[in-house]
């Protein structure tokens, strides 16, 4: 009887599809600048850290407003939640275009954008949560990080490209109105969960948003994943946003940068692709966890020490990889080690902490040596990956609910 009490839907695919659609376009939005960096500077005649508060400013909204919209999407659902983020990006994407050539306006539609960021990103672990068993949602939500990823290379290699034949603010309308468009597939096709639950009677059952807080609070190998993702997402925000202005002291150009970024992005869609699926099929989260984080590593000393295009290229590939196949594998651990905290709520600390990293994207440009290398910053952040693995260490697989 218990066996055949649930049942998965098709139209699981098309939810998830439209999910991803605007998860797509919003990284677009937000890493635009990044591999144009000093060409933006001298289009709108101010400094490279004015033009990486375009990528900073995610960050920096996303800090107040993730416990709340975490509460929302716990309270009212991911469908109507992700709806109001999906139109504030349209809205504000399509006028960053049009009124993109005044840097002021810009940011305020930056803004904009950024407080949209949260009502997507908060729900990567309660849409699969709604419509996929527990053996599909590391799986799914490997698809969305796949699709985040896929937003940004697609911003990394696509805005150098763009930039030789089209303005800035007209790249910057393009992108907008992908957006826009995103956004209202996801208002027609997006449903709230499928007729009968995807998994057992009881898996999903969750408590209320202010219990399930302080149940994962109370979980130490929680705080330790915190940890671990703040350094994993600002390592991966911190090279987004600088990477241009990292390899421009060794002689590489902005399409360079694009390049770089690309790869890195590349070999993160394949890592979140290929490794979650053995998480789920086995049921491990830590050894995922620690292989992703220490074979980052020799990617990340090729970045920092690389002159050849081709030592900086497979470095980039290499660990983004590596590091980005741990993080779906780290969201589902999350949800699964504080059950029954409800998923948008754990979701929404990992999300916040990685976020938060906007400090870490900040030390890296203070940090950078007199002649503009970003060495310095590069090397504390491997030591803070080997502190990473250490925790790791400490951490231990979910026991899974029968």
């Amino acid at each position: 009887m218990t066996e055949k009490s649930f049942r998965l839907y098709p139209y699981r695919w098309v939810v998830l599809a439209v999910f991803m659609f605007i998860n797509i376009t919003i990284q677009m939005l937000w890493i635009t600048y990044a591999p144009i960096t000093s060409l933006a500077a001298a289009f709108y005649g101010v400094t490279d850290l004015q033009i990486g508060m375009l990528s900073m400013v995610f960050m920096i909204a996303f800090i107040p407003l993730s416990m709340p919209v975490s509460w929302a999407i716990d309270t009212y659902g991911f469908r109507w939640t992700v709806g109001i983020g999906a139109v504030l990006m349209g809205i504000f994407g399509v006028l960053r275009g049009v009124v993109g050539t005044d840097y002021t306006i810009v940011l305020i539609s930056t803004i904009g954008i950024a407080v949209a960021q949260p009502f997507l990103l908060n729900a990567w672990t309660k849409v699969p949560a709604q419509w996929f068993s527990t053996d599909e949602r590391a799986t799914a939500v490997g698809l969305v990080t796949l699709a985040s990823l896929v937003g940004t290379a697609l911003g990394m290699v696509l805005t150098p490209i763009l930039v030789e034949t089209m303005s800035i603010a007209n790249i910057q309308l393009l992108y907008g109105g992908i957006a826009a468009f995103s956004a209202v597939l996801f208002l027609i096709f997006a449903r709230e969960k499928p007729a009968t639950p995807p998994c057992p009677p009881g898996q999903e059952v969750r408590v209320l948003m202010l219990d399930g807080l302080k149940n994962a609070l109370k979980v130490k190998e929680f705080w330790f994943y915190l940890f671990v993702s703040f350094i994993g997402l600002g390592l991966f925000n911190g090279i987004t946003t600088w990477v241009e202005a990292i390899i421009r002291p060794r002689g590489f150009t902005p399409t360079d940068a694009g390049a770089l970024g690309a790869l890195m992005l590349v070999g993160g869609v394949i890592g979140a692709v290929v490794i979650p699926p053995f998480s789920d099929k086995q049921h491990k989260r830590k050894l995922y966890l620690l292989l992703g984080f220490a074979l980052a590593i020799p990617g990340l000393v090729g970045l920092t020490f690389g002159l050849t295009h081709g030592v900086l290229f497979v470095s980039a590939f290499s660990m983004g990889f590596f590091l980005v196949s741990a993080n779906p594998v780290g969201m589902q651990y999350a949800a699964e080690i504080t059950y029954p905290t409800p998923e948008g709520t754990s979701n929404g600390l990992i999300q916040l902490f990685g976020q938060a990293s906007v400090v870490f994207v900040y030390l890296m440009e203070a940090l950078k040596s007199a002649d503009g290398s970003f060495t310095p910053a590069l090397l504390v952040a491997i030591g803070l990956m080997v502190v990473s693995i250490i925790l790791i260490t400490q951490m231990h697989d979910p026991k899974i609910p029968e």
